[in-house]
């Protein structure tokens, strides 16, 4: 009974935060169904690391001397030691995507492209706010909703903030269908949204689909060599899909391996969720800058779509260019459904599958330009 005393004492008001912030992650995954396998097990571990005395993080115990946890072991192995966790991800990701509606429609590349300014603009507004540049640079990343790339980035750069800006990301992403449409609408108009598209796809060979992967990782190491590992796995895993003969390995990289690593992912991050280190005023700066950069790649896709259409005889949906983020297949999905709300006889789906998955690129190519640009930038301010 005096243990239960004593831990019940020794509850602070901060971890008394982090068990609400657990219970509001569990609720969305459960309640929601927003992005379940990821919350379910962030929320759970944000309530076990911050237990008093937690035997899932290093203690040291009277008479037996430091005890490892099993939180912060995984977190040392499959994060800050290898960034192995997120990088496994990407190829049940990468297994997952199929490039064909983009490489039939390659204009939606630039989509992919444009949605990425959120990233650099709030990059530049964290460092306003007073976040140094390697903080701010991952900060930022929360724009391209894209969550191992965000974890990947932050740990990096040795962020002091990897589990706010860890929720943020995946919050964002579990967010797309409500935050989006509210957003889209803003920046368009109805006739906008009723322009119709149509899909008329140019064949793509089976050779095109088997050198696409190679050749991405090609160009990716040679303009940002610090992307290859990202982007090389994400690649790999759309090689298993596309080669034909492994079919096997891509259903397993698609199902058991994605759904096994975001699931020790997501308890694993959760050692960055220790409430001293979470609950300050930046947790909530960030969260709002995380959110700024989500609008502002949704809002640049879309301006993007609109400039085309100034030069261009056939004329792009402008919702298509919000797709360009990386949050596959939501955005798709919810730029298909908007569609619909608009014109039940337009289909937008494969367009905006196109620039979805460009972003998916794109996204992970900003963050290699990122980890290679910036010890150049500190170099130059001197830091």
């Amino acid at each position: 009974m005096s243990f239960l005393l004593e831990g019940i004492l020794a509850i602070t008001w901060k971890q008394l935060v982090m068990y609400a912030v657990g219970i509001l992650l569990i609720y969305l995954a459960i309640k929601k169904d927003y992005e379940p396998s990821l919350l379910m097990p962030m929320g759970f571990g944000a309530i076990l690391v911050n237990l008093p005395f937690s035997g899932a993080l290093n203690q040291t115990m009277e008479g037996i001397g430091e005890v490892r946890g099993i939180i912060e072991w995984m977190f040392d192995i499959g994060i800050e030691a290898s960034e192995a966790l997120p990088l496994l991800l990407f190829i049940g990701i990468g297994a997952m995507i199929d490039f064909g509606p983009l490489l039939s429609n390659p204009k939606m590349f630039l989509f992919g492209a444009a949605a990425q300014f959120g990233i650099f603009a709030v990059l530049t507004v964290a460092v306003l706010c007073g976040f140094d540049l390697k903080d701010a640079a991952s900060i930022g990343i929360i724009g391209a909703a894209d969550g191992p790339t965000a974890i990947l980035v932050s740990q990096v750069l040795k962020s002091n903030y990897i589990g706010p800006i860890a929720v943020a990301a995946y919050s964002y992403m579990a967010l797309v269908p409500i935050i989006q449409p509210a957003v889209i609408k803003t920046v368009t108009t109805k006739k906008e949204r009723r322009i119709r598209m149509t899909y008329n796809p140019a064949g793509v060979s089976k050779g095109m689909r088997i050198a696409f992967p190679i050749i991405v990782t090609v160009i990716a190491g040679l303009i940002a060599p610090s992307s290859v590992s990202l982007l090389g796995f994400l690649m790999f895993g759309n090689l298993l899909r596309e080669c034909g003969n492994l079919n096997s390995l891509s259903e397993t990289a698609q199902t058991s391996l994605a759904n096994l690593i975001t699931v020790v992912l997501g308890i694993t991050i959760s050692f960055s969720m220790v409430a001293e280190n979470f609950v300050k005023w930046e947790t909530l700066l960030i969260m709002g800058l995380g959110l700024v950069a989500f609008v502002f790649d949704t809002v640049a896709g879309v301006m993007f779509a609109k400039l085309m259409n100034l030069f261009s005889k056939n004329k792009v949906n402008p919702m298509v260019g919000a797709a360009g983020i990386s949050a596959f297949p939501m955005s798709a999905r919810v730029i298909q459904k908007l569609g619909q709300a608009e014109d039940n006889q337009n289909f937008l789906l494969m367009h905006a599958v196109g620039a979805n998955v460009s972003g998916q690129i794109a996204s992970v190519l900003a963050g290699g330009m990122i980890l290679n640009l910036l010890p150049d930038m500190l170099k130059a301010i001197g830091g």
